[in-house]
């Protein structure tokens, strides 16, 4: 079951009010994001990537997974700010894994976390989840780079905690890139565990926007197309969540 969006950002809004959540194809993402600001920098942007370090909480698949973090705060419709770098935080009912700790990442690079494309993102989203919530004068943004990786003796686990929530408000998942990975398929539920949807990321641009109190969410493993070679999938996530 897919929920594909082929027109622009109204029937997108509409999507997501009425589902909870929408998968946007990069023909229509781009678009999108190219209205918003400045992709000029993107090959440097998708490149750092390839310098994210390791995710040291995640013990026995801390290899498969690296990852980056940063902070943000925005003011409805308007400017995005860069916050000092702080730690991320899930409590243990969105987390079963990690919850109830303060989780210390390398922070992004300050080029990328000031850069073009990055900020063109957040300009897009705070647009679009403050349409919204239309309440909300503030946004608390987190912004994770995420590299998995999978080899022929281990699967990477893009959500090891299994289908979830955030405890946010918004999610928009931004695929930048994957090289030589099969599956990585994402699944939407009620809370109930009711299926909703399910949809694959396969192009650079193709995004999901999620309603995050409404949904759970969550992506099958990954494993490489062929074995021996480097393999991975690499996602941007962006969170906002109401500031008080």
């Amino acid at each position: 079951m897919q929920s594909r969006i082929d027109s622009p950002v109204l029937t997108l809004f509409d999507a997501v009010k009425r589902d909870g959540f929408s998968f946007v194809t990069a023909d229509v993402m781009q678009p999108l994001l190219q209205a918003s600001g400045d992709l000029s920098d993107w090959d440097n942007f998708t490149a750092s990537w390839n310098q994210l370090g390791p995710d040291p909480y995640l013990a026995a698949t801390g290899r498969q997974r690296r990852r980056r973090h940063a902070t943000y705060v925005a003011h409805a419709h308007d400017g995005v700010e860069l916050a000092p770098h702080q730690a991320h935080y899930q409590s243990l009912q969105y987390n079963v894994l990690q919850g109830d700790i303060e989780r210390w990442f390398e922070p992004v690079d300050a080029a990328i976390a000031n850069g073009h494309s990055l900020c063109t993102i957040l300009t897009f989203c705070n647009r679009f989840f403050s349409s919204l919530a239309p309440a909300t004068p503030n946004w608390h943004v987190e912004v994770h780079q995420f590299r998995i990786e999978a080899s022929s003796h281990a699967a990477g686990e893009p959500t090891p905690e299994g289908s979830h929530r955030d405890g946010v408000d918004f999610v928009l998942v931004l695929l930048i890139d994957r090289h030589n990975i099969a599956s990585g398929t994402t699944t939407i539920h009620t809370p109930q565990g009711e299926a909703l949807g399910d949809f694959t990321l396969s192009h650079p641009f193709d995004a999901a926007l999620i309603h995050d109190p409404r949904v759970f969410h969550g992506v099958t493993p990954v494993t490489p197309l062929v074995p021996g070679e480097p393999a991975h999938r690499d996602v941007l996530v962006v969170t906002f969540r109401a500031k008080s």
